[in-house]
């Protein structure tokens, strides 16, 4: 049995611990790894190894931090498919989903090694006479991530990449579900030139979140999962007087208006809907079918049951299984309920199984109409292949069906009409916003900008708001006399 080891001081170590979770292939139920619960002795190591590296890290020239990003992203590159295998048999993602799902975070990665611009910072000459005042971004600290199962290359490339690039070091807890996928990443980063103690990697649940939360060391906490798990460590964290971000639920919506094209509307929509197995915080989980548009449903059906699951390497799977028997149960749940609350369920993937793979954690495509915002079908983020349809008459019900929701990570409106994109974007609720575009998630030149009930914290993931979450600014403000300058044939400057 493979133990994930832990990644303390620069070494791979095995952990002390009697405490071991198991890392199961969703597909069959294997039994692939075993994770830590990694001790608190080991925590305190992890936390006084960054700490005393930052000593020395923070004075590592920029540019040379940048180099490593550099190196770190054509090592990422050179082994993607194998990363890509690794995602696929850790979380069952279809090989074409899980070489997205690293691609998106080597375009982080190598964002982070533009970070010498991204620092820069300001100055003005003569605020008042003979007085200059500027600016520089200075690194924090010690940092912590904690990551989630659903993209285990990507969300850690959004963090580790861009608080140690600014100066920091980096303390990283991945999801216990799939931890293969970063323990690799760890061992390319350590190729690619990064000195020891700059990166930890710890392994676990509440008890090691909880060391990470209220260490003083620690000046900042990334976070992306639930809304409940996020709201608890938002709230720890910041009790304790640490940064926090937190990229939590989602409920997100497509509005589709009359003049959208219907064969481009309807393949969109069920890739973003049921791919990566509804596993995404970007995924679309409620369709909003404006005018006669609600006719074009029956064809999204026809569309929707040509769709299956199936294992990572077969070339017609759609996505692949849920991550644990749990997700699958509650799923199915929410699909029961949907039925008992009224809507209609066009299409019922609850029982649907893979030959040769009965015991994968399976759910096929499921589409339900006849949809109120009362029902737990609407209210709750399911996160697996489920879509609800909504009808309404006009964009403005459309505009407030959507603000009204609680959630306000991603939304996307599909239209023919310039004056409708322009109302749609300028009046909703939502942080990111895809006009034609299923699933906005921002290039990172940008940053991943959730808002309202999706997102806990000031400063968002990666792009400029990264830089600045990772960084303290310093304003300088500085005279010089003239009558101090030294002339002469004798002048001499001693720093020492």
């Amino acid at each position: 049995m493979h133990k994930v080891p832990l990644y303390i001081a620069g070494e791979m170590c095995q952990s002390e611990t009697s405490q071991w979770i198991d890392v199961l292939n969703p597909a069959t139920q294997e039994i692939i790894a075993q994770v830590p619960c990694t001790t608190n002795e080991e925590m305190a190591r992890a936390i006084t190894s960054a700490k005393e590296t930052f000593k020395t890290w923070k004075e590592v020239q920029i540019s040379e931090r940048a180099r490593i990003m550099m190196r770190y992203a054509a090592l990422l590159k050179e082994h993607h498919d194998e990363i890509a295998t690794i995602i696929c048999h850790e979380l069952g993602k279809t090989f074409e989903d899980a070489k997205g799902d690293l691609w998106r975070g080597i375009e982080v990665v190598e964002q982070a090694a533009n970070a010498p611009s991204m620092m820069m910072g300001e100055t003005v000459e003569n605020v008042a006479r003979g007085i200059d005042t500027y600016s520089y971004m200075q690194p924090l600290g010690v940092c912590a991530g904690i990551t989630p199962f659903n993209f285990p290359a990507m969300i850690p490339l959004w963090m580790f990449p861009m608080a140690i690039v600014c100066g920091n070091t980096f303390i990283l807890k991945p999801s216990e579900q799939d931890p293969l996928t970063p323990m690799r990443l760890v061992e390319l980063f350590e190729e690619a030139g990064a000195p020891k103690g700059v990166l930890q990697v710890v392994h676990g649940t509440k008890p090691q979140v909880d060391i990470l939360l209220e260490d003083p060391a620690i000046r900042a906490i990334s976070f992306v999962g639930s809304c409940g798990v996020g709201e608890y460590i938002y709230s720890k964290g910041t009790a304790n007087l640490k940064r926090v971000q937190a990229c939590v639920g989602a409920k997100n919506h497509m509005v589709i208006m009359p003049d959208a094209k219907k064969e481009r509307l309807i393949s969109n929509l069920v890739g973003a809907s049921v791919g990566a197995a509804g596993q995404r915080c970007m995924g679309i989980s409620v369709a909003v079918f404006v005018g006669q548009t609600k006719e074009w449903i029956n064809d999204l059906k026809e569309a929707f049951s040509q769709v299956r699951p199936g294992v990572w390497d077969d070339p017609k799977a759609a996505y692949g299984p849920q991550t644990t028997p749990q997700a699958k149960a509650r799923i199915l749940s929410l699909i029961a309920n949907g039925k008992k609350q009224g809507a209609t369920c066009l299409l019922d993937g609850s029982d649907f199984t893979v030959e040769g793979y009965e015991q994968g954690n399976w759910v096929g495509p499921t589409l339900f109409t006849d949809v109120t915002t009362e029902m737990d079908l609407y209210k709750e983020e399911i996160f697996g292949p489920v879509l609800a349809c909504i009808c309404v008459d006009t964009l403005d019900e459309a505009i407030a069906l959507i603000n009204n929701s609680p959630y306000g990570n991603g939304t996307s409106l599909f239209t023919a009409c310039g004056a409708a994109a322009r109302k749609f974007q300028h009046e909703i609720e939502v942080g990111q916003v895809g006009i034609n575009v299923p699933i906005p998630v921002p290039l990172p030149f940008f940053s991943f900008t959730g808002w309202k009930g999706s997102f806990y914290g000031d400063q968002h993931t990666y792009g400029k708001q990264g830089i600045r979450f990772y960084t303290e600014t310093k304003t300088i403000t500085a005279r010089w006399f003239e009558d101090d300058i030294a002339t002469g044939p004798n002048m001499s400057i001693n720093l020492k």
